[in-house]
Formats: C-alpha cells, structure tokens, sequence
C-alpha cells in the first residue's frame, strides 16, 4: 500500500491540473459567425458625428473612423455593426494609403482622392486586406461592408474581366469569414447568383432608381437580408416595391451622414 502513495498522489496532481488549466480560446474562423435574417431594419452612417440612438437593430459604419469602443457602445445598445471598407478602391486618405504601390492604382471611382485598385494583383492587396478586416475584428464589429466590388463593369483602367471580380470577391468573403464575421455583397448584382453562397447578405444603392431591385431577389428568397437605399427617390417612389420584395430600405443623403427615412 505504501508503494501506491507516490502513485495515487501523482494522478491527484495530474487530475488537478487538467480541471483547472483553461481551455484555448478558440481560433476566429471556429465561431458562429451572425447570420443576419432578411427584413432587419438597419441605419448607414459614414460621415458627421455618429447618433447612436436610431432605434435600429444593424449599425453600418466606417470602419477606420470608429474605435472599439463606439462598437461595444452600441453592442450596449442592442445594434449589430457592420464595419464599412473599401476593397476595390483605394482612398488617398486612409493611414495605410502609402503601402498601395502605384501599378496597383487605376482611374478614379468619381469620388475624390479615390482610385480603383488592380483587383488581379492578389499579390500585393490580399495582405492589404487580410489587415484591414482584421482591424474590423479587433474593434469588435459584427460583419464587413467591403465597398467597390463591381470594378469589372467600370472604367478602372485595367482590363478587368467577370472571372477576376468573382475570384476577388470571394476572396474578400474567405478573409471576413476566416475570422468570424459576416460579409456582404455592394451592389455587382449581375454577379449575385455566383456570389450567393458566399456572402450573407447584400448592400445596395439606387437599385430602385435603376430599376434593379428584382435582382437582389435571391438574398431575400435565401433568408438574407438586402440593406438598401435610394438618394434621389422619394419614400412613396420606392416604399411600396420595396416592401414587396421583403428589402430593408432608406432614404439618405449623398453624404450618408445620420439624416434617414426608412420605408
């Protein structure tokens, strides 16, 4: 009996050690991600002062302008926030615009100090990005808005093709959902029945005015929500399709500061 002691007393300490040593945090893409559900009302704001007080389930703001700690004020507040980006464009001023080499930069987007990017050169912008939505994780946010997807179907400067944009798209997705965000699809609706699986829900501007809601039919027929609004439009020219097609719409100003109307 003497002789088991030093046995019994090492499984003790062995047994101890195993109920009290934490278990690992688990890795980002090993978390359910949120899944949004189609008809969520939500607010965009991406210039002026923030109002955190739109009594709205989904927040949609600029992920660089926005510290970890308006995310978690709003967490407090009930909202899921989607981290805007712009994936498909770069912006002269961002603090890692300088880290953008020039054969990478193309036409201007119509926007000042904006340019799209050579969506090819995976090379050089998929760490770029890899960083950038880590940055949205690290603040706390919910999902990803990554702007400037259509650049295929624009005067970018480069000989972009359908097969290039589908490729760099789902790339933007793997980086959002690797680390346990949701992504959406902004706008490239022609591409919406490839792109399907791999977003979880779709922003868009204008389809109203265009007359392009019916193409973002599928998000909604698959339970995700369509995050949509109109500028120029008023609420009764688009309200009633809207409704139809199950979109959670607005009215904003071009400048997308907390001016909204909804449907």
């Amino acid at each position: 009996m003497r002789r088991l002691l030093p046995l019994l007393a090492a499984l003790l300490l062995l047994a101890t050690a195993c109920t009290t040593t934490p278990a690992p945090d688990p890795k980002p893409e090993e978390t359910e991600r949120w899944r949004p559900t189609a008809g969520l009302a939500w607010q965009w704001q991406l210039s002026g002062r923030l109002d955190p007080t739109v009594d709205v389930p989904v927040y949609d703001i600029d992920g660089f302008d926005h510290s970890a700690a308006t995310v978690a004020d709003l967490h407090r507040r009930g909202r899921k926030v989607i981290c805007y980006l712009s994936t498909g464009a770069w912006e002269d001023f961002r603090p890692d615009a300088d880290r953008f080499p020039k054969s990478v930069l193309g036409r201007s987007n119509g926007w000042a100090g904006e340019r799209w990017l050579d969506i090819r050169r995976t090379d050089v912008l998929e760490p770029l990005m890899a960083e950038r939505v880590e940055m949205c994780r690290a603040k706390g946010f919910d999902a990803v808005e990554p702007d400037n997807m259509d650049g295929y179907r624009n005067r970018t400067g480069f000989p972009l093709t359908a097969a290039d944009q589908l490729a760099y798209n789902r790339l933007i997705a793997r980086l959002a959902h690797d680390r346990g965000l949701a992504v959406g699809l902004k706008n490239d609706l022609d591409q919406i029945p490839q792109l399907l699986p791999d977003f979880d829900f779709a922003v868009n501007e204008q389809c109203a005015q265009y007359a392009e809601c019916e193409l973002l039919a599928p998000f909604v027929a698959a339970g995700k929500p369509v995050f949509h609004a109109e500028y120029e439009l008023t609420l009764p020219q688009f309200c009633p399709q809207a409704r139809e097609l199950g979109l959670s719409s607005l009215r904003k100003r071009y400048a997308l500061d907390a001016w909204r109307q909804s449907c």
